[in-house]
């Protein structure tokens, strides 16, 4: 792990993962899921699993992620990759990774299948601001 992971807490993580599924959800992404991958690979805490119809919902799914993890505080990520097609895009922030495919894609690399041991964990909605 990072020497940043000794100043994260798990409560931030959390926080920030929620937030990742929660701002794939506002932009009508497909099925946002969080894995707790941390047990099984030890360069990263979570993942962050979502799906979009095509490439300019997943960039759009993926600015928003970028700017909500900011609004509560949380980091910028390390690097973003797959922008350019835009078919899978990884946004690397180090404690937590998130994926944001094209449906077809998600479907043929099949990450939920792939790391099936990790478990799912739940986010809501109804951890929102109730003035949303």
């Amino acid at each position: 792990m990072t020497n940043t992971r000794e100043m994260v807490s798990e409560s931030d993580i959390e926080l920030w993962v929620s937030t990742a599924a929660r701002a794939a959800e506002d932009k009508k992404a497909t099925d946002p899921i969080v894995l707790k991958v941390g047990a099984i690979i030890a360069i990263t805490d979570s993942f962050v699993i979502t799906s979009g119809a095509n490439a300019r919902q997943v960039r759009t799914i993926t600015d928003e992620i970028e700017k909500q993890i900011k609004e509560v505080g949380g980091p910028a990520p390390r690097r973003i990759e797959g922008l350019t097609d835009a078919s899978w895009v990884l946004m690397d922030y180090g404690d937590f990774i998130v994926h944001v495919f094209v449906q077809e894609s998600r479907e043929f690399y099949d990450l939920e299948r792939l790391w099936g041991d990790a478990p799912r964990i739940e986010w809501s909605t109804s951890s929102r601001a109730s003035g949303e």
